[in-house]
């Protein structure tokens, strides 16, 4: 739907969301559309959890000290939840995808626009975000992401921040930027779909290595170069797979990888953290409450690189650091002794 408007033709907002997840994206989102008066619903796998949040008013595990928007509508029943939704956003986490969707598939409004915020690719299929909601899915659906520098703590806390609105639909993309654009938050437009997925899911592997990085303290001038070689790795193997090379050094690219690179508050980078400072990857993800996205997404990224027979060497030191096949020092020292080449 489009407007005429002083500048041109202006998209129409999306009048009614659902928003699928209830963590800390979820909770953020609720608040932008909100902030925008758009009609918004919160949905969460678990009932109990989602009503303590509506007692609450607040997400105390994933956002606390951010009361949520008096008018958000919180709503565990599927059919509820999505009945009436123009736009529905999934902010799921990528290796729990498919089951939720299998499970609210029969509820989904007839040609409902959906648009993702999950970063990952799903282990075994190798399926990005839309990939996973096409194959469940099937074709009568219009799908988007949004994705880029989004710490939701900065979010919530209403500081300037952008994104990137992703889809093969122009249309669908200027809709989804008008309905989330507020003052604080500017979000672009993109058509590189395959791009800002890949790059959004890449980026939390290399921000794992930059969390080692900080762990054993090896310095500022080791992190320049692991976010430069990292964004080459992620170019290469993105490029591999039919996405934009220019998308990577965009917002969902360059952009996303150092804000999660460099932020105490980014849950990969602080898992890294913790297994540069001695602990294992199982201790580590024992003292995260947030899914950490970037270890189950390793695996996939390594089985694509190896399909597409691209070269990545720093995850491929992530992953046998994780599983436990190598020591930091015995990773890096690998790395360091790599044959020299060109840049």
């Amino acid at each position: 739907m489009i407007f005429q408007g002083g500048a041109g033709l202006i998209p129409a907002m999306f009048k009614h969301v659902t928003i699928i997840g209830d963590g800390a994206m979820g909770s953020v989102c609720a608040m932008l559309l909100c902030e925008n008066q758009v009609a918004t619903r919160l949905w969460g796998y678990d009932a109990a959890q989602l009503a303590e949040i509506a007692s609450n008013r607040e997400n105390v595990r994933f956002m606390p000290g951010y009361a949520l928007p008096d008018e958000l509508v919180f709503e565990a029943d599927d059919a509820k939840a999505l009945a009436g939704a123009e736009l529905v956003v999934s902010a799921v986490p990528c290796q729990f995808m498919r089951g939720t969707w299998r499970r609210l598939k029969p509820h989904l409004p007839t040609g409902a626009a959906i648009v993702s915020t999950t970063k990952g690719v799903e282990n075994k299929t190798l399926l990005r975000p839309t990939e996973i909601l096409r194959d469940i899915l099937g074709d009568g659906y219009p799908l988007a992401v949004l994705s880029g520098p989004t710490i939701a703590d900065e979010l919530a806390r209403r500081l300037p921040a952008t994104a990137t609105a992703a889809s093969a639909d122009s249309d669908l993309a200027r809709r989804i930027q008008q309905t989330f654009t507020t003052s604080m938050f500017r979000v672009y437009t993109n058509d590189d779909v395959i791009g800002v997925e890949l790059a959004g899911a890449m980026k939390n592997v290399i921000a794992i290595a930059a969390g080692i990085i900080d762990g054993i303290g090896a310095g500022d001038n080791a992190k320049a170069a692991l976010l430069s070689r990292g964004l080459a790795e992620i170019e290469r193997l993105g490029v591999a797979l039919g996405a934009k090379d220019k998308t990577f050094s965009g917002l969902s690219g360059l952009g996303d990888l150092v804000t999660t690179c460099v932020s105490p508050k980014g849950r990969n980078r602080s898992f890294g953290e913790r297994i540069g400072k001695g602990a294992t990857a199982q201790e580590a993800i024992a003292s995260t409450q947030s899914v950490v996205e970037g270890a189950a997404t390793c695996d996939s990224v390594l089985d694509l690189a190896r399909r597409c027979r691209v070269e990545m060497p720093i995850t491929e030191a992530v992953y046998a650091i994780i599983h436990g096949q190598k020591s930091v020092k015995q990773a890096l020292a690998e790395l360091m002794g790599r044959q020299l080449k060109a840049e």
